[in-house]
C-alpha cells in the first residue's frame, strides 16, 4: 500500500508541475505586437520597475537620438535592470510608454519610430513573447532632450 501511495504522490507531483511552473499566462493573437492581457498568478515573482530614460547617444554626450533610439537605449537598460533580478525581457507583462512630441512630427509623438524600436526586443527570434502595453503622448518628461520613458511590470 506504501508503494501505491508514492506512486500515486509522483505521479500526482509530476501532473501539478507543469500548473505551478506556469505563474504567467500571455493573451493575445499569435504575432501580435502586443497582448490583450495578462494572467499574474499567486506565487510568481514580481518586479516593479521605475520610469527609465535613455542614455546619451554617446557617452558623455548630451545627444540622445530620435524616438527610435531613445526606446532601444530605454529598453536596452530595462534589459539589465531585469537580469539584475533574474529576469529577461520574455518576463515582462505590461509596460507603459510615454512619448513627447518628436521633433519635426508637427506637435505628435512618434509612433511608427517607437514600435520600431520596440519590434527589436519583442516578437523575435531571442524573445517571441510581447506584453501588454499602454502608449501615450504626454507634454514633458524630465528634461527636454527626452522623448520616451518607459515603466515596466515583469513576472514569473
Amino acid at each position: 500500500m506504501k508503494l501505491f501511495t508514492l506512486a500515486a504522490a509522483t505521479l500526482a507531483m509530476a501532473i501539478a508541475a507543469p500548473a505551478f511552473a506556469q505563474n504567467v499566462e500571455k493573451v493575445g493573437p499569435a504575432g501580435g505586437r502586443i497582448l490583450t492581457a495578462a494572467k499574474v498568478k499567486a506565487g510568481a515573482t514580481t518586479v516593479y520597475l521605475s520610469g527609465n530614460l535613455a542614455s546619451p547617444a554617446t557617452p558623455g554626450g548630451s545627444d540622445y537620438g530620435d524616438t527610435k533610439t531613445q526606446t532601444i537605449s530605454t529598453l536596452k537598460k530595462i534589459k539589465e535592470l531585469l537580469a539584475a533580478h533574474g529576469m529577461t525581457m520574455k518576463d515582462i507583462v505590461r509596460m507603459d510608454a510615454y512619448l513627447v512630441a518628436a521633433p519635426g512630427m508637427d506637435g505628435k509623438m512618434d509612433f511608427a519610430g517607437f514600435n520600431a524600436g520596440f519590434a527589436e526586443f519583442f516578437n523575435n527570434a531571442e524573445n517571441p513573447t510581447t506584453t501588454t502595453r499602454t502608449t501615450m503622448q504626454i507634454s514633458a518628461l524630465a528634461g527636454p532632450q527626452f522623448l520616451v520613458e518607459l515603466t515596466v511590470i515583469a513576472a514569473k
